[in-house]
């Protein structure tokens, strides 16, 4: 291990004033480290490590070449667990070995071996690091102030994964209903289940809401749910809403002879949401929703782990572009909207699918729903719920990529068909029946009107839209 007074860059020629000032730092954290014991430094082999003790972060890092990764590595191992800039007197050896975290690896990327291009600009690496889960527990915020906390203003830093073991996840219960328990409540047993978001988005009146709820539910919408942007402000207030919301659910499901879940958005500060979700219940909602991360992962675990809440909760992705989207900084999607989400609970997550408006890779897309629906230990799955722009035209390149375990989400298209709301959905399900059936929507397009309408207004919906 580089020490102060050990380290030569091999760019000495091109280190700046500011760059040597910052690898000064870095040096200082590093002074009397070869006195420690091997198991008191801030890093182990991969295999040296009890894994059932540890949560493990990979993350990727650009740094300046004059830069040591290895030094940056150790220095965030040790800010973001044991202490500081400098060495300070509470720093004991015995601290250490049971609470500094441990760098197990460093990869740069090329892997450079014998010489490093002259005029390189940045060097890029994927760093690992172990975090002894004892310091924070089996809980979220302290879990993101460890791994992410102040690392994430020292430049192109992103966090890209975290392996938890299965002692740490016992302290989660994972979704009450899950994809599994869902296709019992709506007693649908292989197809996608189909959600409607009521557009527009805000309005004034509830009984307007209604009326929309009760077309997009009688035509076979599975789930209505509010849109993320009204929850309960004062033109349009839950104790207005739901009543009238339910009562409309329930004759839409006398007249197709299905069961339609409404998710009402209890989105609120704290501990006001704990309270609109009681009151949602006690009004007759079947299904709560979240705006998770505009919440917090904790209030938004609170209600899913709540016993008294035995109906489905959908997770809403607000907010994820702004701690994901940077390629180079931030929390990546797959643990933002796929795991740590479905590890709180969640039962339904909304997340951006590539084919309609919404800008994310098709690799990402990928990422977010296999972190809802692997295996992860005792951890239910979460119902992956693509959603962005989705039109009828497009339900079969959803079903292709992500199977037939999802629920489709879909707004403007339903509430946009040119025969109406009702119409939008059938056009929806006989889409959805089609492929199913293992028949091209194209031909079925010919054999439903509804579906044709739906067709010739939005197309197929192949955008290739790739960013």
């Amino acid at each position: 291990m580089q020490v102060s007074g050990q380290y030569e860059s091999p760019n000495s020629e091109r280190d700046s004033a500011k760059g040597n000032k910052g690898k000064d730092v870095l040096q200082t954290s590093m002074i009397k480290m070869d006195r420690l014991p091997l198991e008191a430094l801030p890093e182990a082999l991969p295999d040296g490590i009890d894994v059932e003790k540890y949560v493990i972060c990979t993350y990727y890092a650009g740094l300046p070449p004059f830069i040591d990764a290895c030094e940056v590595a150790h220095f965030a191992a040790i800010e973001q667990t044991t202490g500081t800039w400098t060495l300070v007197p509470g720093e004991t050896v015995e601290v250490r070995r049971r609470h500094v975290a441990k760098v197990i690896g460093v990869y740069e990327v090329p892997f450079y071996e014998y010489s490093t291009p002259k005029d390189i600009e940045r060097r890029e690496y994927i760093l690992q690091v172990a975090f002894p889960w004892e310091n924070f527990g089996q809980q979220i915020p302290m879990l993101l102030t460890t791994v992410i906390g102040n690392i994430c203003l020292y430049g192109r830093i992103k966090c890209l994964d975290m392996r938890f073991p299965k002692s740490w996840l016992k302290g989660f219960k994972g979704p009450k209903f899950g994809i599994k328990g869902l296709r019992r409540l709506l007693n649908v047993k292989k197809r996608p289940l189909l959600n409607n978001m009521i557009k527009p988005c805000v309005y004034t009146e509830a009984k307007v809401g209604a009326s929309l709820c009760y077309e997009a539910a009688v035509g076979g919408a599975d789930i209505v749910k509010d849109d993320e942007l009204l929850a309960n402000p004062a033109f349009n207030t839950l104790e207005e809403r739901i009543p009238l919301f339910m009562e409309a659910i329930d004759k839409a499901d006398s007249e197709k002879g299905e069961k339609t879940l409404y998710t009402v958005n209890i989105t609120d500060r704290i501990p006001q949401m704990f309270e609109n979700a009681q009151r949602a219940l006690e009004l007759g909602a079947n299904g709560l929703m979240i705006n998770f991360l505009a919440v917090g992962y904790s209030a938004f675990r609170h209600v899913c782990e709540d016993p008294s809440i035995k109906v489905p909760v959908l997770a809403h992705m607000d907010v994820t572009g702004a701690m994901s989207y940077s390629p180079h900084v931030g929390i990546a999607t797959n643990l933002v909207i796929g795991k740590l989400p479905r590890i709180c609970g969640s039962d339904i997550t909304v997340f951006p699918a590539p084919y309609g408006k919404a800008p994310i890779l098709k690799e990402r897309f990928h990422g977010m729903a296999k972190e809802m629906v692997m295996p992860l230990h005792h951890i239910e799955q979460t119902a992956p719920m693509p959603s962005g722009g989705i039109s009828q035209g497009m339900v079969d390149e959803v079903i292709e990529a992500l199977g037939s375990d999802i629920v489709i989400g879909a707004g403007g298209a339903i509430h946009a068909h040119p025969d109406g709301p009702a119409a939008g959905s059938r056009a929806f399900r006989q889409a959805i029946d089609a492929v199913m059936a293992g028949i091209s929507i194209k031909k079925a397009s010919q054999e439903h009107e509804e579906l044709k309408r739906a067709i010739d207004s939005w197309g197929s919906g192949k955008t290739g839209f790739d960013l």
